[in-house]
């Protein structure tokens, strides 16, 4: 699949914007902090942290700054005041959506240069994930509806997923092991992951099951820290410091009916909704996943990693299982994913950090696991209903 077989449709969107500035806080020394019962900081400290080396890494100050997106974990306003500036325009929204609406907004007029922020203590200050009292017990998150029946663990509604998954497409549940050690091989070169240490199938395969048949490496880690992107405008990014990393392309498809029963996630496992986000992706690019050089998935669970196989035309429909085997998502493998070792090793920043790493895969910047002639890096996020997608080009 070729630039040619991509209708490109007219778009002010594409290319409209560019990453120019990149930073996030110290993964590996706050984990080592916090497990040692310190409290480095909160979530807006971690967030003020990002934004300084985001800021020093494109040659820019907060008086540049006339926009500002915040992570769902901070508020806006508050967030505004603790970094000592005063923005035009702002919002709050997740990693993906942020970087749509920072495009959108550029575009619109709205704003010119846009700070995306994250900071999150959801390690230092015990975040419940799941149990009785999961995200404040409240409705924060749609598998929060399950309470009454005991099912609040995301990786208790994943299990099912994946068993269904399994049941549905032939995919044998050992071959999910291909994931956690590709990252893992990622994450070894990478000096910001937490977790480096290699491992391999056998070590996946005798790993404790957590909820059955999802073991202990299928699951991301729970850590601080802060994320921070500079959004700007394409004409403006050619004058800064950094080569510029352009927003080619965006889609975006929910499934909002029975998306608080969880049904999309556990019957059709976002296949319908993946299929549509990447059709308006590839199309306003004008490219398709056989021109991508970067994969990046969204992966609080290893399950996401075949399911966006799949749903986004990396490999057919049943087939993510020998893709993984014989074609590889590891260091020499055919499509490297997630290449700083995403969210099993290198650190849960809850997407933002693979931003991080698409913009510094496309400079060039990163040693030993860089991608060669790196051109196209695609990343997806697919949970609470709703599949979307980012190209990233430089």
């Amino acid at each position: 699949m070729s630039e040619k077989d991509f209708k490109r449709p007219s778009s002010n969107l594409r290319r409209a914007a560019a990453v120019v500035g990149v930073g996030h806080t110290d993964w590996v020394g706050d984990w080592k902090r916090v497990r040692a019962g310190e409290k480095p900081t909160d979530s807006y400290g971690y967030g003020a942290l990002a934004l300084r080396e985001a800021l020093t890494d494109v040659g820019l100050t907060r008086a540049d700054i006339d926009g500002l997106i915040v992570g769902p974990t901070t508020a806006y306003e508050r967030m505004s005041e603790v970094l000592g500036i005063n923005p035009r325009w702002g919002d709050q929204a997740d990693a993906v959506l942020s970087v749509a609406q920072a495009v959108t907004a550029i575009e619109a007029g709205l704003a010119e240069t846009i700070a995306l922020v994250y900071g999150n203590d959801q390690r230092s200050a015990e975040i419940q994930y799941g149990g009785p009292q999961a995200m404040g017990g409240d409705a924060f998150l749609s598998y929060v509806y399950h309470s009454p029946w005991g099912l609040t663990s995301q990786g208790a509604l994943y299990a099912l997923t994946f068993r269904a998954y399994c049941h549905e497409r032939g995919f044998d549940p050992l071959d999910l092991g291909q994931v956690a050690v590709a990252q893992r091989a990622w994450s070894s070169m990478n000096p910001n992951a937490v977790m480096r240490k290699r491992i391999t199938l056998d070590d996946y395969r005798e790993a404790k099951y957590i909820c059955e048949p999802l073991r202990l490496y299928d699951y991301c880690m729970i850590n601080d820290g802060g994320v921070a992107l500079i959004v700007t405008t394409a004409e403006r990014a050619q004058k800064l410091r950094k080569p510029p990393v352009y927003i080619e392309a965006l889609g975006r498809r929910d499934l909002n009916r029975g998306a608080t029963s969880l049904e999309p996630r556990l019957t059709d496992f976002y296949l319908s909704a993946q299929q549509d986000c990447a059709r308006q992706a590839y199309d306003m690019a004008g490219f398709g996943p056989r021109d991508m050089d970067l994969f990046q998935v969204y992966d609080s669970f290893s399950v996401h990693v075949p399911l966006a196989l799949e749903g986004y035309g990396y490999c057919d429909v049943g087939d993510a299982g020998r893709f993984l085997r014989e074609d590889g998502i590891g260091p020499g493998g055919k499509l490297p994913t997630n290449t700083s070792g995403g969210h099993l090793s290198e650190t849960y920043m809850q997407g933002w950090a693979h931003q991080i790493e698409c913009v510094r895969q496309l400079r060039g910047e990163c040693g030993e696991r860089q991608v060669p002639d790196c051109r196209h890096a695609h990343y997806t996020s697919d949970v609470a209903g709703k599949a979307v997608s980012i190209i990233y080009s430089r």
